[in-house]
């Protein structure tokens, strides 16, 4: 891997606010001012995007997997609980890692137009927020459902914005494959929701989940690759190169494919998964295998735009849902 030096990401955090205000002086000639500019304003639809909500979607959905899989019954009431304390912890990691982030999210294309660069949101209180409703949902899994998925939900959170978003993210090019495991946790707390313990069946699906995160992620990588460089944060392609992140895209899948058939190896699923899960991951290969033979020029960069690593990146979401979904399918229809 190569050890090129990146920009620095630091800088003063918060000291500059793109919010503006209006601004009045006196001179000699009596009063003058400048002319009025009116700050912008938070919109409900603001707040909510702090939330991330298209990475909320993924979280709520494998944890809801968790608990529907899960032996035992539980009462739908608490369920419902269960599965919305998992969303709103997964939206206060995406507000705090917004307040984070935001010198960051500041110089890159993809991100400057979020509410808090872009001047629509204080990052105080973005921060206020997300603390809010990451302690609030702690609180109330544990004392809706039971303390074991509590503790899990309160892991994952610390995880998400100690080690990843405060640790990782800026430190390491592997930032993604141990922050990884933030994502990971969401079936281990559906399942914990039920059975108020942690057993074989939702670590082989937080498996899945943390192997499956980097080709997901390095897809995208590799065409948010200027952004990343430009904003000194060292994921893969911007420190070993486009031709090195491809490889690892591969070698990552190759590990995620037979990982997937454990359920089914270990009896826990039947054909429909097994199937499935089989079928998925022959794609997935294709998929990567496209990315790995992407046209290319001398130093590795793509000459299509990286259109293989996007379609990629699209599938694995698709892959996810679909493999997840499978799931619950056999285990409920078995």
């Amino acid at each position: 891997m190569s050890d090129a030096t990146i920009p620095s990401a630091g800088g003063n955090r918060g000291e500059q606010s793109p919010l503006l205000h209006n601004a009045a002086h006196l001179d000699d000639g009596g009063l003058s001012s400048t002319p009025m500019e009116v700050p912008m304003v938070a919109e409900a639809k603001d707040w909510f995007a702090l939330l991330k909500p298209r990475v909320m979607t993924l979280v709520v959905f494998t944890g809801m997997i968790g608990l529907l899989v899960a032996p035992g019954h539980l009462h739908p009431v608490l369920g419902f609980t269960a599965v919305l304390c998992i969303a709103i912890a997964a939206g206060a990691c995406g507000a705090i890692n917004m307040w984070y982030d935001r010198d960051i999210d500041a110089i890159m294309l993809r991100t400057r137009k979020r509410p808090i660069p872009a001047g629509r949101i204080e990052p105080g209180a973005a921060l206020g927020y997300g603390v809010t409703l990451a302690v609030g949902s702690v609180i109330v899994m544990g004392l809706a459902v039971n303390l074991t998925a509590a503790a899990v939900l309160a892991l994952s959170i610390g995880f998400y914005v100690f080690i990843y978003t405060m640790w990782l993210k800026r430190r390491t090019p592997q930032n993604i494959v141990i922050g990884g495991a933030a994502g990971a946790f969401p079936p281990v707390i559906g399942w914990a929701a039920v059975t108020g313990s942690v057993d074989l069946i939702p670590l082989v699906l937080f498996g899945i989940i943390f192997i499956w995160t980097p080709p997901h992620f390095w897809s995208l990588a590799l065409w948010a690759n200027d952004d990343y460089r430009r904003a000194g944060v060292p994921m893969l392609p911007v420190v070993a190169g486009a031709r090195t992140t491809r490889r690892q895209i591969v070698l990552y899948t190759l590990v995620l494919v037979p990982l997937t058939l454990v359920p089914w190896w270990l009896g826990f699923s039947g054909p429909i998964y097994g199937l499935t899960a089989l079928v998925l991951g022959l794609g997935f290969l294709v998929s990567v295998a496209r990315v790995a033979t992407d046209r290319q020029d001398a130093t590795g960069v793509s000459l299509t735009n990286d259109a293989p690593a996007r379609a990629a990146f699209k599938f694995s979401i698709l892959y996810l849902f679909v493999l997840f979904g499978a799931l619950a399918v056999d285990r409920l229809v078995g």
